[in-house]
């Protein structure tokens, strides 16, 4: 009744129709799955039938016992044991496949919301913290799989069960039947009063979830500065005050449920109680055997489940629909821009290098909070391009522009050949660029698997090679397993300049025509920077190289000089950056 007040609300405020598109969204990955769907509805309602056909059975042998008839005995509790055999190994068996079928249906829708998700702007994308992501593909699509593929076979199943069960009730005694049904108003009452708030806790929880999720995910990744700053005390109340508020939600939410259930475990008793007094008068009259009288209490129970199911389909297709809502609306957001005919294109000129050219480029993140205002830069192979200024002036979203990860407000980015043939920056040209961005990107594993994430097929020799370039083999070749080295997360157990060299080298061995450093070569010394610079213009012909820094020791090097402050890029003249080197 609740869940009908529920949407008769969403009709008349007009949501309704996006309730009904979640929906249908979850259904487009159901039909993916007819055959396991058919699947799981056989499962239930042959599992159905053997209990009934036990019911039936235990039914028999304790009448056949009441009444002395022992000549029955046997045959019923043979029927009985090789029921309850074929059942323990028919659900052991079908255990085994339906957990299987779950594993490869949740696995691939993860796997296509996962691709979709990641496939979406990274402007959008940026805006959600990194644990409410993670949160909404972890739960909320495990909610959805659930959801998509369980949703038809519960309603067939429980319908069945229902209807089956009313039958063998009925076939033995009409009026059982009447009084088992009593059970379903109380069904509708506990829809009813637990419906409304059931869709508030599930939204306030799986909030909730989503904040502390973000906030563990960003106090695990920054660690070191916690310890660095001696804040271990402030993050462990931060924790205990997110515990807090999750107790007083879920706490409020089971003094609730307490409440609800005394009272409709009253009217249960109630009707139990009604149920067992007819029983035994109908017994003591004759007209039931002690038989009929336990399949009568053992199918009542049946009968309630099986309604409760029913009943408890709505509110968890409703509530289902809020975890849709949360993954539609991070797959909803606008996609990458993606031109794959530039890059083709582009194919037969990579051995010659490229130019990048910003020409008069605008962009804010906010609206009427311009980061970068009527600008141009560019950088052509074979040429060292430095960009310089103050921290936050717009250096990095510059490099972000490059990559295509930003598109300009208003202007042209693009990328050129040697024959002068322009293509916009987007997606598919970021093909041709090495990044190494700010911090430590250093992932678990072999120091060869992090460089082989970029060249899945590198041998031995051009991943030494890329190492010596960034001036990294040196120390990798004293350590005992060389390139097999395990590397902790986010480089443990290097310091920041030698993890700084190994992605410098990841980025060499990527081979692309142009390479962007944001600030990576901060932690090595001046003597090394300049060496690495000079390896890679040198041993890597063509390579257009441009670098965001602090430090003017490497400004000696650039044929090119920006200066990035106050919304603007200039480019400084010789004796400018001369005297800033």
């Amino acid at each position: 009744m609740e869940s009908i007040k529920i949407i008769i609300s969403k009709i008349k405020d007009g949501s309704i129709k996006e309730m009904w598109e979640e929906f249908k969204w979850m259904m487009v990955y159901a039909k993916r799955y007819k055959k396991e769907i058919l699947f799981y509805i056989f499962l239930g309602m042959f599992s159905t039938v053997m209990t009934l056909v036990s019911s039936v059975a235990s039914k028999e042998l304790i009448d056949v016992v009441t009444g002395h008839n022992v000549s029955k005995a046997p045959m019923m509790a043979i029927i009985m044991i090789s029921m309850a055999l074929f059942s323990l190994f028919f659900s052991s068996i079908m255990s085994r496949i339906t957990i299987k079928i779950n594993i490869r249906i949740q696995n691939d829708i993860q796997a296509d919301i996962f691709d979709k998700i990641i496939g979406v702007n990274w402007l959008d994308l940026s805006k959600y913290p990194s644990g409410d992501i993670l949160n909404r593909f972890g739960s909320d699509v495990s909610t959805v799989a659930q959801s998509a593929i369980g949703w038809v076979p519960d309603i067939v199943v429980s319908l069945f069960n229902f209807i089956a069960t009313l039958a063998v009730v009925m076939y033995y005694d009409p009026t059982m039947m009447v009084l088992t049904m009593l059970n379903a108003p109380v069904m509708l009452i506990a829809s009813k009063i637990m419906m409304s708030r059931m869709r508030k806790y599930n939204m306030k929880v799986k909030e909730m979830n989503s904040e502390m999720m973000h906030f563990q995910t960003e106090t695990f990744s920054n660690v070191d500065s916690i310890k660095s700053f001696d804040l271990t005390d402030l993050f462990s109340r931060r924790l205990r005050n997110f515990q807090e508020r999750y107790k007083e939600v879920n706490l409020e939410y089971n003094y609730f449920s307490i409440k609800s259930n005394i009272i409709l475990s009253l009217i249960g008793m109630v009707i139990q109680n009604m149920l067992f007094v007819w029983g035994v008068y109908r017994l003591w009259t004759g007209h039931i055997t002690y038989g009929e009288m336990t399949l009568f209490m053992t199918q009542s129970s049946r009968m309630s489940s099986a309604f409760n199911s029913l009943v408890s389909i709505i509110p968890s297709t409703v509530n289902s629909t809020i975890s849709a809502a949360r993954l539609m609306e991070l797959i909803s957001l606008p996609k990458e821009e993606r031109a794959q005919d530039d890059y083709e294109n582009l194919k037969e000129s990579v051995q010659d290098g490229f130019s990048v050219e910003l020409k008069d480029v605008d962009f804010a993140y906010v609206e009427d909070k311009q980061v970068i205002k009527s600008s141009s830069l560019q950088a052509n192979r074979n040429e060292i391009v430095a960009l310089v200024g103050p921290s936050g002036e717009g250096k990095t979203t510059l490099i972000r522009m490059l990559l295509g990860l930003l598109v300009p407000n208003s202007g042209d980015a693009v990328l050129k050949n040697k024959n002068g043939d322009e293509v916009n920056l987007n997606a598919s040209t970021r093909k041709y660029f090495s990044y190494i961005p700010q911090g430590n990107t250093i992932f678990s594993g072999t120091i060869a698997d992090n460089l082989r994430m970029v060249k899945e097929d590198a041998t031995d020799d051009e991943i030494i090679n890329s190492l010596e370039i960034a001036c990294a083999y040196d120390f990798i070749k004293q350590l005992p397993d060389g390139i097999n080295t395990q590397v902790g997360a986010r480089g443990l157990g290097f310091s920041e300049g030698q993890a700084q060299r190994i992605s410098i080298a990841r980025a060499v061995l990527r081979d692309a025509p142009i390479l962007l450093l944001d600030e990576a070569t901060s932690a090595l010394d001046t003597e090394t920077e300049k060496r690495v610079l000079d390896n890679i213009i040198k041993q890597k012909p063509n390579k257009t190289c441009i670098v965001t820094t602090h430090r003017p020791s490497v400004l000696s090097m650039c044929q090119r000089v920006y200066r990035v402050k106050q919304m603007g890029v200039r480019q400084l003249d010789e004796s400018e950056f001369g005297a800033l080197g």
